[in-house]
C-alpha cells in the first residue's frame, strides 16, 4: 500500500443554468448562430415556443416548434402559461414557462430566440436573464439577405425590412451586441458570451463548495 495520502476527492458543484435572451431582425443569421452555439456549449438548450402558424417544410412538431390551432394558444395564454408571448405577421408565438422553468431547474442554459416585444415581456417579468442582440453589417446587407432567400414578394420584403428598422432601435437596451458580419467570428463572440454568463452564475456555488466565502471581506 502507498505511503502516500489518497487524492481527496472533487467537490460536486451545481452549476444553474442562465436564461440566454436573443433578438435580431428576420435575415441577420440569429437561427444558424444559435444553433452553432448550442453544438459547442453541451449544457446550452434551445427553448421549444408555440406558434399557431402552419409548419414549413422539415419542421417538427415539439423540436422547431409547438404547434397550436388559435383557440389551443388563446387557452394557454388565458391560463397564464406563458414567459411571454407575441404576435408576429397574424401569426402568434409563445415561450411557455414550464419549458424554461423547468430546464434551469436541471442546470441546463436555455436559448430563447424571440423579437424585441417578447424579449421587453420577459425583462418585465423580473426573469434574470442575459440579453443579446444580432445585427446585420449594414441595413443594405439585411435587405440582400431577404431578397436571396427568394422567399417573399416584394411588399413582404419591405415590411420585414420596417420592422427589422424597429427592432434595432431597441438593440441598446441588450447586454451584448453581436455584429454578423463574418460567421466565425460572431460565433466565437456569442460562445464567449454564453460561456461567461453561465461560468459567472456558477461562482457561489464553486466557492461555497470550498468553503469560500461570496463577497464581502
Amino acid at each position: 500500500m502507498s505511503s502516500e495520502a489518497s487524492a481527496p476527492a472533487p467537490v460536486p458543484v451545481h452549476r444553474p443554468g442562465v436564461l440566454i435572451v436573443v433578438s435580431g431582425p428576420s435575415g441577420v443569421g440569429k437561427t444558424t448562430l444559435c444553433r452553432r452555439v448550442m453544438d459547442e456549449v453541451r449544457s446550452l438548450r434551445f427553448s421549444v415556443s408555440c406558434t399557431t402558424r402552419p409548419p414549413r417544410a422539415g419542421e417538427r412538431h415539439g423540436v422547431d416548434y409547438y404547434f397550436v390551432s388559435p383557440e389551443e394558444f388563446q387557452r394557454r395564454l388565458d391560463a397564464g402559461e406563458f414567459l411571454e408571448h407575441a404576435r408576429v405577421y397574424d401569426r402568434q408565438y409563445g415561450t411557455l414557462r414550464s419549458e424554461v422553468d423547468e430546464r434551469l431547474r436541471r442546470g441546463e442554459s436555455v436559448l430563447l430566440d424571440i423579437d424585441v416585444q417578447g424579449a421587453g415581456q420577459v425583462r418585465s417579468s423580473g426573469t434574470d436573464a442575459v440579453y443579446l442582440f444580432v445585427l446585420p453589417p449594414s441595413v443594405g446587407d439585411l435587405e440582400r439577405r431577404l431578397r436571396e432567400r427568394a422567399t417573399d414578394d416584394d411588399a413582404t420584403v419591405r415590411r420585414r425590412m420596417d420592422k427589422a428598422l424597429a427592432e434595432m432601435r431597441h438593440a441598446w437596451r441588450y447586454d451584448y451586441v453581436v455584429v454578423n458580419d463574418d460567421l466565425r467570428r460572431a460565433d466565437a463572440e456569442f460562445n464567449a458570451v454564453v460561456r461567461a454568463e453561465v461560468l459567472k452564475r456558477a461562482r457561489p456555488a464553486i466557492l461555497a463548495a470550498h468553503g469560500l466565502p461570496n463577497g464581502g471581506a
